[in-house]
Order: structure tokens, then sequence, then C-alpha cells
């Protein structure tokens, strides 16, 4: 595994190797040692590899020493994951463009990277409105209370409120930086920054000491969408890195959901046009918003325990399937993850558990036990 991840390590060096041809390099050699090996023919027969690409392939990788680069790379960037580590975002795994790492610092959460506790991104201007901050305070603290985790990118305004709500509800946060993970920006927000670190997690795919560039930015949304099961987006003109963050959540097969405002307002004109293109509504009652997603109503009643009624005979295939879905709703993905079987046959024996009345589907491809 540490071998694997210093070929990830060591394709990012190379200029031109973005993370989709990355995410093809995998694909078509299995592995990225493998494909460290291949001869430029080998290479040319990838899908994105021009003779231009492959040129500096050949002339930057004769130099580069994997395992050497990995050594030293760590002694800057003690924490980091790639895609072939075990703990690395599972929902990150699915994207097109999945980043080759993510440097993190703070408290990592296994049930987060594992997809079994779900984050919502909250995304919004950096000039809200005091209407935009109210719902951004209200709906970040709802989701921390019924354990969501809510992920933003600490940028002023909307991002900042959503993070602070969230962690003074009690609740886990996560904020995707532009910059290396070590690099405060803004620096306003260096007290929120370090109230993260003790409770929460902040990410990046930049290396340490990387400054602030407004070409980061716009990548760094892609994680945000790519890391929740839905992003809200709570105030954005129609010029706005939340909506590129909601582009991005729909290409990513992520629920989008839009705060309304007045049609006057500049603030909400790209919430607005989001609702026109089919974004799910918020509205006053956030009960049914945390139904749609997938949260767990609190009773503060005592409910009796029910003995599970016990399984009928099932065949191996459906009996393994059953064994992984549990009370707690698991997604899709998860589920094929946990039972490594193929994702067509894992739908096939959902389907029919569901028809045997053992399993129930959830809104975002969820299921749990009956």
């Amino acid at each position: 595994m540490t071998q694997e991840r210093a070929y990830w390590l060591a394709w990012t060096q190379i200029s031109g190797v973005g993370p989709v041809l990355l995410q093809r390099l995998q694909n078509h050699f299995g592995n990225l040692e493998t494909a460290w090996q291949a001869s430029a023919a080998q290479l040319r027969e990838v899908e994105g590899f021009g003779w231009q690409t492959l040129e500096k392939v050949v002339q930057q990788r004769s130099r580069l020493h994997p395992q050497q680069l990995l050594t030293q790379h760590q002694q800057d960037n003690p924490h980091f994951w790639t895609p072939a580590d075990p703990d690395y975002p599972q929902l990150l795994r699915e994207i097109p463009s999945p980043p080759p790492i993510v440097y993190y610092r703070g408290e990592v959460d296994l049930a987060e990277n594992s997809g079994q506790k779900p984050l919502v991104g909250i995304v919004g201007t950096r000039q809200p409105t005091d209407y935009g901050m109210r719902w951004t305070r209200q709906i970040s603290a709802a989701l921390a209370k019924n354990g969501f985790t809510v992920v933003s990118g600490m940028a002023e305004g909307i991002d900042t409120e959503s993070h602070a709500a969230a962690m003074q509800a009690g609740g886990r946060t996560i904020a995707v930086l532009g910059t290396g993970v070590d690099v405060i920006y803004p620096y306003k927000n260096r007290d929120l920054y370090k109230q993260i670190l003790t409770s929460g997690l902040v990410m990046s795919e930049y290396p340490a000491k990387t400054p602030p560039n407004r070409t980061n930015f716009p990548r760094r949304n892609r994680i945000i969408a790519g890391l929740s099961r839905a992003v809200l987006v709570m105030e954005a003109p129609l010029k706005s890195g939340a909506l590129i963050t909601a582009t991005y959540a729909n290409e990513f097969g992520r629920d989008v959901y839009a705060l309304p405002g007045r049609v006057d307002d500049q603030p909400s004109q790209g919430c607005l046009k989001l609702i026109s293109q089919g974004a799910g509504l918020i509205h006053q009652e956030l009960s049914e918003l945390l139904t749609m997603l997938g949260a767990i109503p609190q009773i503060d009643v005592d409910i009796p325990t029910v003995k599970s009624a016990p399984l009928p005979d099932l065949s191996p295939e459906l009996q393994q399937v059953i064994q992984v879905v549990g009370n707690d709703a698991l997604s899709f993905d998860v589920i094929v993850h946990k039972t490594n079987l193929d994702a067509g046959l894992v739908s096939s024996y959902l389907l029919q558990l569901e028809l045997m009345g053992l399993v129930s589907q959830l809104p975002g491809m969820r299921y749990q036990r009956i």
C-alpha cells in the first residue's frame, strides 16, 4: 500500500497529468506503479495522452524516484490520503476527478470517510444578507444536531456561518481549503480555523505552504460537492462560486437544495435560478428537509425495545447483503464496498430484499433494514 501511494504522489509531479488523466491511468493499467513503468507506446493507448503530454512524462519521469519523493514529501506533509489508502473518503472515489492526494489536519472520523456518517455541503456568497446568515445558522445547527457533518470552504460569509453554527450546536464540520492545510485564508478566520482543528477537519488537495490562488478555489468546490450527499446553496448571485459547487453536485449525482429569496435581491438570483432548474426548495419546515436528507428524528420519549423477528431462510447472496444492511441507513456504494460484490448484483439483491419486506430504500440511494 505504501509503495502504491508513492506512485500516486509521483504522478502528481508530472506537469499536464491531472486528476482525470490519473483516473484513466489507474483504470487502464490497474495500478499507477505499472503505469509508471509503461512505455510511451503503452501510455499512448490511454485516452488524453497526446504527444506533448507523453514528452513531458518521458522527460520528467526519469528524474523522479517515487519512494524517495514520498519520504521527502512526508516531512512537510505528514497527513494525507491517496486512493490507494483504505481511509481515503469513499464518496470522493465516485467522482470523475478524485483528488490524487487529500491532505488533512484535525480530528479524523472514519465513519465520515466510509460514508456511514452523512456529510452535507453548505455554500453561498461571501456577502450574505441578514436573512441568509440567519437561515444558514438555523440549518447548520439543525443538521449538526441530527447527526450530519457540515462541509464548507471556510470563506467569509455563508461558509464561516455554517462552520461556526455546526460547532456551536455540538456537531462536526469539515473545511475544504483552496490553500495548503497549514495556510489560513482569509486570515480573519484564524480563530475559526483553530476551533475546527479541535473538533473537525481541515482538508485540501494542495500541499503545505500553498498560498491562495484564484484558480484553486473553483477546483476546491468539486471536493465539497464530492464529499457531500447533498449541497445546500443559501444565498448566491448569478456569478458565484457556490453555483460552481452546485454544478459539480449535479454532475456527481448529488441532491441540490436552494434557499429562495425575493426576485429583486441580487444575493438570491443564483438560488432562484437553481430552483427554476429543479433544485429542491429550502422552506420553513426544516423537518421535511431533514427527512429528505435521511435524518432520523430525535424523539424525547422512551420507546420500548422490540425484539426483531428472525430472518427467513435466504440464499447465501441475500444473506451476505442483509448482514451488511443494518438499522442505520447505508449508501448503495458503501454496501457494494462492504459486500465486495458487483454493483449490478447488489442492486438486484437489494430489490429482492425490498420486495420481501426486509429492506427499505431511502432518498439518495440509501438502504436500511426494516
